[in-house]
């Protein structure tokens, strides 16, 4: 809130108004469960746009968007004027060196070591109002038994027994953070303490979540990519103490990509992810782009995989275009069909391209869904 104040000669009285908007949605999205829901980014957007508008006027609501996109693409870790690692270039880049790659539509993070793809997890991401956010990061500290700073949020509000910068102890179960956090630049985390019924859901307040067994593992296999001596004993022994916080410094800062592509070509199917946050992705043009990425013409399709392409691009966008015609009268089965509950919302839509075998970004390898239950191994392909 102080750089608020300070860049964009903010008011505290409007720097109120701001928290109470802010306060009403979280409350709308609480009443909405969104956790269970695909949400509704384009609603969730417009609205926060309309009242920003009307406390701040249009200029500094510009001002305070420009703001928000450059803390969040950059968190509080400083630019990368010295060189080093940057964000892949190209739809669907694969690394070929050590790095953490976030999809975030597709609700999957991946470990790649020198170009490998080694683990796989499915994740739960930031909720329409608190957007996990795109751009590099880096992970250089591993934190276990974390404690918890509530911030200066309307969204703490709501939580019982929690006060905005007052410490919340190691271990409490007033503690979102889980057994193990990852700092990759405010506001972000990547963490533990989810349930599996959040993960491949919104789930978290700009963070990367994960439950407490998938954090674990993912902290081994960070360990070793980032050539880091954590053992399973060391690793065991710090968890052990549930209000002892101990911090482990990488051997290797690793990069961690995090990612908005709504359109993937993975190893030969064509991914279509639902643009969860309505950032108008799913595109012909940018289809196009993916199969160009791969040395693949849209014209090379057949007339049946450009139509369901298309067709699916149009189901996943944030707005899908319909088309009315009269409609029958309802036969009786047709009546007790729609008694039925409604379906689950559909976040992928996949299309076996059949001769683009091998192509394209790869498959999961291990994929840990935080069920704790076996998923049949994928076989990465040599690049």
């Amino acid at each position: 809130m102080s750089r608020l104040k300070k860049d964009l000669q903010v008011s505290e009285d409007q720097v109120n108004s701001l928290k109470q908007v802010s306060s009403s949605d979280i409350a709308r999205l609480r009443e909405s469960n969104a956790e269970e829901t695909d949400g509704n980014a384009s609603d969730a957007r417009t609205r926060a746009e309309e009242e920003v508008r009307k406390i701040l006027g249009e200029q500094k609501a510009k001002d305070l968007v420009s703001l928000a996109n450059d803390y969040w693409s950059k968190g509080d870790q400083p630019d990368n004027a010295g060189g080093g690692p940057e964000m892949l270039k190209g739809p669907n880049a694969v690394p070929t060196d050590t790095r953490v790659v976030v999809n975030i539509p597709a609700f999957r993070m991946d470990l790649f070591q020198d170009g490998s793809l080694v683990k796989s997890y499915q994740v739960g991401i930031g909720y329409p109002e608190f957007p996990l956010p795109q751009g590099l990061r880096r992970a250089q500290t591993v934190i276990f038994n974390p404690t918890w700073t509530p911030p200066d949020s309307p969204w703490v509000e709501t939580m019982k027994n929690v006060t905005p910068g007052e410490t919340v102890a190691a271990g409490s179960k007033d503690n979102p953070l889980g057994p193990i956090k990852i700092p990759i630049g405010l506001p972000s985390l990547i963490h533990g303490g989810k349930s599996p019924a959040k993960i491949g859901k919104f789930a978290s307040h700009g963070c990367v979540g994960l439950t407490n067994n998938q954090i674990k593992d993912f902290v081994v296999q960070l360990s070793k990519a980032s050539n880091t001596d954590l053992s399973d004993k060391t690793m065991a022994t710090y968890l052990e103490d549930k209000e002892q916080t101990k911090s482990v410094k990488l051997n290797q800062a690793v990069p961690v990509e995090l990612r908005y592509e709504t359109i993937v070509l993975e190893d030969g199917k064509l991914h279509i992810y639902k643009d969860v946050y309505a950032q108008d992705t799913n595109t012909e043009e940018n289809l196009r782009s993916v199969l160009d990425a791969n040395g693949v013409k849209f014209e090379d399709l057949s007339e049946s995989q450009r139509t369901e392409a298309l067709n699916a691009i149009n189901a996943m966008s944030s707005n899908p275009q319909t088309t009315t015609s009269p409609s029958p009268s309802p036969s009786p089965q047709t009546a007790r069909d729609k008694k039925k509950k409604p379906a689950k919302p559909q976040n992928e839509i996949v299309i076996d391209l059949g001769t683009l075998a091998q192509k394209g970004y790869p498959a999961p390898v291990n994929l840990d869904t935080g069920t704790g239950k076996p998923v049949k191994k994928a076989v990465a392909t040599a690049r």
